[in-house]
């Protein structure tokens, strides 16, 4: 008797993650039936709340608003973490056929029908009024600067379509949060902070177009427009610009806001540093590298907030 020849069965939809979803997440001990709703929600890539928090933080130290108001913080991280929740959830209704089309997104939970669009709409529903929950604890202008952001997430999903350089638009979403921690501590928006916002944008093109690389293949097959495709060859120099920018722009946001403390630009030069470093440690062919530099923005986002608080403390 012939003994079966051994066959991997492909995981259910329900069991996938994304390649660049973070390794032995909290997710994977989730009930199977939740796990597409929090794949969906990112829960299993921390990094992109993270990247949306840091700015929000910056706005706070850089205005002044430690120690007395630190609990802006703690609202702003939860705020972070929903509406960049929020913010996916959105993009993968639009972009359900092009993640199909994508190997690194097909296994998504839209794109591969783990989760049906009438239940992604539910949860989209349900995130943003968690996020509308924090919103009404600031200010009355940071609520209103803060809603200024929804015309930006909701064009976002459309720019890869329309533009070379959707990364750019991307850093115009993602850094609002810096423009709401100033207003909401100091009730106004003073030439530091959009300085501050400036440079946000300019880090951010820097670290997407990294994290584009990863797609930058497929992208090509699909029509999907990058600046990791745009730039090419100068990749590794564009982000080096887009890098030096950023410092060049947080520096004076620091003399902006303290005049007084010329000193505190010191407390830059750790996040320059490692923003060289990884400039240093870029190559454009290597795809696991790039997730790598990419979320180590997070440690960026950490220094930068530091200098801030040096700064406007």
């Amino acid at each position: 008797m012939e003994t079966p020849p051994l066959t991997t069965q492909e995981p259910a939809p329900a069991d996938r993650a994304t390649p660049d979803a973070v390794a032995g997440s909290w997710v994977e001990a989730l009930p199977r039936s939740w796990k597409p709703y929090a794949r969906l929600a990112r829960a299993d890539r921390p990094i992109g709340a993270w990247l949306l928090f840091w700015p929000c933080a910056w706005g706070v130290a850089l205005a002044g608003g430690f120690p007395q108001q630190a609990y802006l913080v703690l609202l702003f991280l939860i705020g972070a973490f929903v509406m960049r929740s929020a913010g996916c959830v959105y993009n993968d209704i639009v972009d359900r056929d092009l993640d199909a089309s994508v190997a690194r997104t097909r296994d998504r939970p839209l794109a591969s029908g783990a989760v049906s669009l009438k239940a992604a709409w539910a949860l989209l529903v349900g995130l943003s009024l968690i996020g509308l929950v924090v919103l009404l604890r600031l200010g009355g202008f940071a609520q209103v600067v803060a809603l200024g952001a929804l015309l930006l997430v909701a064009g976002y999903p459309f720019m890869k379509r329309i533009t070379w350089w959707p990364q750019a638009w991307l850093g115009l979403t993602f850094n609002w949060g810096a423009l709401v921690g100033f207003a909401a501590v100091s009730g106004g928006l003073p030439p530091a902070a959009l300085v501050l916002y400036a440079a946000g944008l300019f880090w951010t093109l820097g670290y997407d177009t990294i994290y584009a690389l990863q797609d930058i293949e497929d992208d090509a097959l699909a029509g999907i427009k990058s600046s990791a495709r745009r730039l090419g060859g100068n990749l590794r120099a564009g982000v080096a610009i887009f890098y030096v920018i950023t410092v060049a722009l947080l520096a004076a946001a620091l003399l902006l806001a303290a005049p007084q403390r010329p000193l505190a630009l010191a407390a830059l030069l750790p996040a320059a540093l490692h923003l060289a470093w990884q400039v240093r440690a870029l190559r454009s062919a290597d795809t696991p590298g790039a997730l790598r530099l990419f979320r180590a923005n997070t440690v960026t986002g950490a220094l930068v907030f530091a200098a801030c608080l040096a700064a406007g403390f």
